[in-house]
Protein backbone atom coordinates (compact mmCIF):
# COMPACT_ATOMS: atom_id res chain seq x y z
CA UNK A 1 0.00 0.00 0.00
CA UNK A 2 1.25 3.32 -0.92
CA UNK A 3 3.04 4.83 2.19
CA UNK A 4 0.86 8.57 2.00
CA UNK A 5 -2.63 6.07 2.03
CA UNK A 6 -1.86 4.59 4.73
CA UNK A 7 -0.27 7.39 6.44
CA UNK A 8 -3.47 9.80 5.26
CA UNK A 9 -5.84 7.21 6.62
CA UNK A 10 -3.95 6.57 9.85
CA UNK A 11 -4.30 10.49 10.96
CA UNK A 12 -8.17 10.10 10.27
CA UNK A 13 -8.33 7.20 12.38
CA UNK A 14 -5.92 9.39 15.21
CA UNK A 15 -8.63 12.31 15.18
CA UNK A 16 -11.27 10.39 14.70
CA UNK A 17 -10.39 8.57 18.20
CA UNK A 18 -9.72 11.59 19.88
CA UNK A 19 -12.92 12.91 19.21
CA UNK A 20 -14.62 9.88 20.40
CA UNK A 21 -12.71 9.30 23.42
CA UNK A 22 -12.17 13.11 24.56
CA UNK A 23 -14.46 16.03 22.76
CA UNK A 24 -17.75 14.06 22.19
CA UNK A 25 -18.01 12.73 26.03
CA UNK A 26 -16.82 16.61 26.83
CA UNK A 27 -19.87 17.55 25.04
CA UNK A 28 -22.60 14.89 26.13
CA UNK A 29 -21.76 15.72 29.87
CA UNK A 30 -22.31 19.39 28.88
CA UNK A 31 -25.49 18.51 27.48
CA UNK A 32 -26.78 16.24 30.05
CA UNK A 33 -25.92 18.71 32.87
CA UNK A 34 -28.80 20.93 30.85
CA UNK A 35 -31.37 19.01 32.20
CA UNK A 36 -34.28 16.77 30.30
CA UNK A 37 -32.86 14.71 27.35
CA UNK A 38 -35.77 14.05 25.62
CA UNK A 39 -35.91 17.78 24.08
CA UNK A 40 -31.77 18.70 24.57
CA UNK A 41 -30.80 19.41 20.55
CA UNK A 42 -27.26 19.79 22.19
CA UNK A 43 -27.18 16.20 23.38
CA UNK A 44 -28.95 14.35 20.72
CA UNK A 45 -25.99 15.75 18.19
CA UNK A 46 -23.52 14.74 20.23
CA UNK A 47 -24.81 11.59 20.63
CA UNK A 48 -25.18 10.98 16.57
CA UNK A 49 -22.22 12.65 16.12
CA UNK A 50 -20.83 9.33 18.08
CA UNK A 51 -22.58 7.42 15.57
CA UNK A 52 -21.15 8.75 12.60
CA UNK A 53 -17.53 8.40 14.23
CA UNK A 54 -18.13 5.07 15.61
CA UNK A 55 -18.95 3.86 11.60
CA UNK A 56 -16.82 5.88 10.17
CA UNK A 57 -13.96 4.44 12.27
CA UNK A 58 -15.18 1.06 11.65
CA UNK A 59 -14.78 1.47 8.03
CA UNK A 60 -11.31 3.28 7.69
CA UNK A 61 -9.80 0.53 10.13
CA UNK A 62 -11.58 -2.08 7.74
CA UNK A 63 -9.97 -0.11 4.63
CA UNK A 64 -6.43 -0.12 6.20
CA UNK A 65 -7.02 -4.08 6.50
CA UNK A 66 -7.47 -4.19 2.95
CA UNK A 67 -4.98 -1.96 1.95
CA UNK A 68 -2.42 -4.02 3.84
CA UNK A 69 -3.14 -7.15 2.17
CA UNK A 70 -2.41 -5.57 -1.29
CA UNK A 71 0.66 -8.24 -2.34
CA UNK A 72 2.45 -5.93 -5.19
CA UNK A 73 4.00 -9.94 -6.20
CA UNK A 74 0.37 -10.90 -7.61
CA UNK A 75 -0.03 -7.44 -9.84
CA UNK A 76 0.44 -8.57 -13.79
CA UNK A 77 3.64 -7.28 -15.45
CA UNK A 78 1.56 -7.14 -18.69
CA UNK A 79 -1.73 -5.88 -17.98
CA UNK A 80 -3.94 -2.82 -16.67
CA UNK A 81 -3.89 -3.17 -12.65
CA UNK A 82 -3.23 -0.71 -9.76
CA UNK A 83 -0.67 1.47 -10.31
CA UNK A 84 -0.25 1.11 -14.01
CA UNK A 85 -0.32 4.43 -16.29
CA UNK A 86 -2.02 3.65 -19.84
CA UNK A 87 -2.15 5.58 -22.60
CA UNK A 88 -6.17 5.13 -24.05
CA UNK A 89 -7.67 6.55 -27.55
CA UNK A 90 -11.12 7.11 -26.49
CA UNK A 91 -12.94 6.93 -30.12
CA UNK A 92 -15.99 8.80 -28.66
CA UNK A 93 -14.09 11.59 -27.98
CA UNK A 94 -11.44 11.15 -30.83
CA UNK A 95 -8.59 12.07 -28.13
CA UNK A 96 -5.94 10.13 -26.38
CA UNK A 97 -6.13 10.00 -22.65
CA UNK A 98 -3.63 9.23 -19.46
CA UNK A 99 -4.72 7.54 -16.70
CA UNK A 100 -2.98 5.74 -13.75
CA UNK A 101 -4.90 3.74 -11.58
CA UNK A 102 -4.61 4.20 -8.17
CA UNK A 103 -6.86 3.64 -4.85
CA UNK A 104 -10.23 5.08 -4.19
CA UNK A 105 -8.56 7.51 -1.71
CA UNK A 106 -6.19 8.76 -4.28
CA UNK A 107 -8.64 9.06 -7.16
CA UNK A 108 -8.72 12.68 -9.09
CA UNK A 109 -10.19 12.50 -12.47
CA UNK A 110 -9.43 16.09 -12.89
CA UNK A 111 -5.36 14.98 -13.15
CA UNK A 112 -6.15 11.39 -14.40
CA UNK A 113 -6.14 9.34 -11.43
CA UNK A 114 -8.86 6.88 -11.75
CA UNK A 115 -9.57 4.38 -8.88
CA UNK A 116 -9.50 0.87 -10.13
CA UNK A 117 -12.79 0.61 -8.90
CA UNK A 118 -14.21 3.25 -10.74
CA UNK A 119 -16.48 2.30 -14.10
CA UNK A 120 -13.14 3.24 -16.25
CA UNK A 121 -10.84 1.53 -13.81
CA UNK A 122 -13.07 -1.61 -13.53
CA UNK A 123 -12.92 -1.68 -17.63
CA UNK A 124 -9.16 -1.19 -17.97
CA UNK A 125 -8.51 -3.83 -15.55
CA UNK A 126 -6.60 -7.13 -16.99
CA UNK A 127 -6.38 -5.18 -20.97
CA UNK A 128 -2.85 -5.42 -22.93
CA UNK A 129 -1.97 -2.92 -25.41
CA UNK A 130 -4.02 -3.61 -28.50
CA UNK A 131 -7.48 -4.59 -26.26
CA UNK A 132 -10.44 -2.00 -26.64
CA UNK A 133 -12.16 -1.42 -23.28
CA UNK A 134 -15.76 -0.98 -23.31
CA UNK A 135 -17.36 2.02 -20.55
CA UNK A 136 -20.95 2.42 -19.44
CA UNK A 137 -21.24 5.67 -19.00
CA UNK A 138 -24.66 8.11 -18.25
CA UNK A 139 -23.76 9.64 -21.80
CA UNK A 140 -23.50 6.25 -22.98
CA UNK A 141 -20.52 3.53 -24.21
CA UNK A 142 -17.74 5.01 -24.56
CA UNK A 143 -14.65 2.69 -26.49
CA UNK A 144 -10.70 2.77 -25.05
CA UNK A 145 -8.06 1.31 -27.03
CA UNK A 146 -5.35 0.51 -24.62
CA UNK A 147 -2.20 2.70 -27.05
CA UNK A 148 0.68 2.34 -24.05
CA UNK A 149 1.06 0.65 -20.93
CA UNK A 150 3.45 1.31 -18.29
CA UNK A 151 2.78 -1.03 -14.80
CA UNK A 152 3.34 -0.52 -11.21
CA UNK A 153 6.75 -2.80 -12.12
CA UNK A 154 7.89 -0.72 -14.67
CA UNK A 155 8.17 2.66 -12.26
CA UNK A 156 9.18 0.85 -9.50
CA UNK A 157 12.28 -0.37 -11.69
Amino acid sequence: MPEHIKKKLAEEIKQLEHELTTELPAEIKKAVALGDLSENAEYHMAKQRQEFVNARLGQLKKRMAELALVNLSNIPRDRVAFGATVLVYDSTKEEKIEYKLVTSEESDVAHGLISTTSPIGRALVGKQVGDVATVVTPNGKRELEVLKLSTIHDTAE
